[in-house]
């Protein structure tokens, strides 16, 4: 990597908020969005990076965007589907460590998936990963939509 741009990263470090977002109106042209001083910070220092050694190639970007999983991004229909009944939409992947050891739920049309399981509802998730008997949303760490099924 080039002294230039290895100094614009280390520079990114000492910028407080202020200095961040006079950094992207300079790099981007633009008012940054409301993100947090991370995200602004790994965003301005992908933007040094491409701006320096150029983004990726057309080619890579349609490679990546049919290798997303539908419900990912790969389908912008699905990217817009809003939860019904609370739930959340098809394909989201929940994940909780537990005991050390982390867990990857899906989202699916019938209920949920746990290691290549089915189950009907997050409270039996959480039964086969605890053994205990649990709230599968409180398990999970979800606050339900206002007006689904078990709103808070």
């Amino acid at each position: 990597m080039n002294d230039t741009v290895l100094a614009q990263l280390a520079d990114l470090e000492d910028l407080d908020r202020k200095g961040l977002l006079e950094r992207w109106r300079l790099l981007f042209g633009k008012e940054p969005p409301g993100y947090s001083t991370a995200m602004m910070r790994s965003r301005l220092a992908y933007r040094v990076q491409e701006l320096a050694f150029g983004g990726l190639s057309e080619l890579t970007r349609a490679a990546l965007h049919q290798a997303l999983p539908e419900g990912e991004g790969g389908d912008r229909k699905l990217r817009r589907r809003r939860p019904v009944d609370g739930m959340p939409v098809a394909g989201t992947r929940l994940v909780r460590e537990y005991q050390g050891r982390t867990y990857d739920v899906v989202v699916t049309d019938q209920g949920f998936e746990l290691e290549g399981r089915p189950y009907r509802s997050l409270s039996a998730v959480a039964r086969a990963i605890t053994g205990t008997r649990w709230n599968g949303w409180a398990f999970f760490g979800i606050k339900r939509q206002v007006g689904g099924k078990g709103a808070r």
